[in-house]
């Protein structure tokens, strides 16, 4: 909460209201959270429990308090603190919420002795492996991609990168689905300020303001019931119904979107979320793995976290968190991470039982967050060995722009910049005259200077 106000340069003070979101913990955790570590300002505070799609429904009540002009600024905050082991019921004298969802899976594949979550979610891996010819290979491919992601995230639980059969071969938790291809019990926190169009401006916030272009959230649906289908018991239809009202309300379809924190609680439910968002045809999400269009390089870049699967999930964080690497993502401050020219941002968050939360977002002042940074790129796209060469690139681009201009006529008016030369296996000169001064540098430094990961001083 202290990050996400001092990101925004306000004062708890200016924060009319506060949606707060946690699954294990008693009633007005929230306030509890929030009294003694942010103020006691005599505020709403409103607690919020959607099992895993919490901290995207308090996001979703904090954007419709300000988008419905009763509030000009809201804390949306989610936390979390879970037991060990998997998850479980916390009460059995009442009916489970998700008995009915249950009822499908025991009807269809039967009940084992084993967490239930995960046999929920491999159960309608093996419908689409029964209905399509999936080989779950594919599955572990998801994981292999998202543990190799986390290793450039200094927020994730886990930062180590397995092999495709480690992944294949790590301790099995049920069925097919090894324990490299299952979230991890997180504890953790995440939080967003959401404010107007008018308090951005009247702060001067438009450098660093994103947009939610669209967010919708829907909860099942008939067919979730009707169909004797796992893959639809587990979210697949109202994902579906989430993303086609919210790319139709932003003017925007699947192929616009650059960067995407999805779901994946389980590696199965990323691969179905896949076409369950549109981003392929159903039953082809196999062809959209081997084209390599979920990771650097490819269409999208997707998890670029780590996902749940090694960022972990809190629960009534996750969505919060899948909020802050977007808004890092749009900004370019993602650092090693960093995918790229993203434009625009898709966060997918869903809990059984059910609710999911689907948003677009982009830059609200794209003209106002130009800040000359080079977006990062990944170290495999070297032509010939030379690292810096898309970085360069880049440099030529913004040149071409607006860069040029600017150096000589505006940023440094006491400077003389004659020359730029870099005798590497790139040149690039501004003019032709000898260069006062000249810095030579190893590529990778130059690299690591350019996209973030080194301090200028240094």
């Amino acid at each position: 909460g202290k990050k996400a106000l001092a990101d925004a340069g306000i004062p708890y003070s200016a924060v009319e209201q506060a949606c707060v979101g946690y699954v294990f913990g008693d009633s007005t955790c929230g306030q509890r959270a929030i009294y003694h570590g942010l103020g006691l300002t005599g505020i709403p505070i409103i607690n919020v429990n959607n099992n895993c799609a919490t901290g995207s429904t308090a996001l979703f009540m904090a954007r419709q308090l300000v988008e419905g002009s009763l509030a000009d600024c809201v804390l949306a905050l989610g936390f979390e603190r879970m037991a060990k082991g998997s998850l479980g019921s916390g009460f059995s004298d009442r009916t489970n919420p998700i008995d009915k969802h249950m009822e499908i899976m025991i009807n269809k594949y039967g009940l084992a002795s084993a967490p239930v979550a995960p046999q929920m979610f491999a159960s309608a891996g093996k419908e689409h492996m029964e209905k399509y010819g999936t080989n779950p290979e594919y599955f572990a491919k998801i994981a292999w991609k998202n543990h190799s992601h986390s290793t450039n995230n200094p927020y994730s639980q886990f930062q180590k990168e397995y092999t495709l059969d480690e992944v294949l071969n790590s301790r099995k938790i049920f069925d097919f689905l090894t324990v490299l291809q299952c979230c991890p019990t997180s504890n953790g926190a995440a939080a967003a300020v959401l404010a107007s169009e008018e308090f951005v401006k009247r702060h001067e916030l438009q450098p660093k303001a994103v947009e939610i272009l669209a967010q919708e959230m829907a909860t099942d649906y008939p067919s979730t019931f009707k169909e004797n289908s796992c893959i639809k018991m587990v979210g697949y239809d109202m994902t579906k119904k989430a993303a086609e009202k919210c790319f139709a309300k932003a003017g925007l379809k699947p192929t616009d979107v650059d960067v995407i924190e999805l779901h994946d609680c389980f590696s199965v439910n990323e691969f179905i979320t896949y076409e369950a968002l549109g981003l392929c045809p159903e039953g082809k999400a196999c062809d959209l793995i081997d084209r390599g269009d979920n990771t650097y390089g490819g269409k999208w870049v997707i998890n670029p976290s780590g996902g749940l699967i090694s960022k972990g999930h809190p629960l009534g964080a996750t969505g919060l968190a899948q909020c802050a690497e977007l808004c890092w993502q749009l900004r370019g401050l993602a650092g090693r991470r960093q995918v790229p020219g993203a434009k625009v941002a898709l966060q997918h968050n869903l809990g059984l039982g059910g609710a999911v939360v689907v948003t677009l977002y982009g830059m609200g002042f794209p003209g106002a967050a130009s800040n000359g940074r080079i977006a990062a790129v990944p170290l495999s796209a070297a032509v010939d060995g030379f690292k810096s060469h898309l970085v360069f690139k880049e440099i030529e681009k913004k040149l071409q722009e607006v860069f040029y201009q600017q150096i000589l006529h505006g940023v440094a008016a006491s400077i003389t910049v004659s020359s730029l030369s870099l005798n590497l296996h790139s040149q690039l000169c501004l003019t032709d005259k000898k260069a006062d001064c000249t810095i030579t540098m190893a590529d990778t430094d130059l690299l690591a200077l350019m996209t973030g990961k080194m301090n200028p001083q240094t």
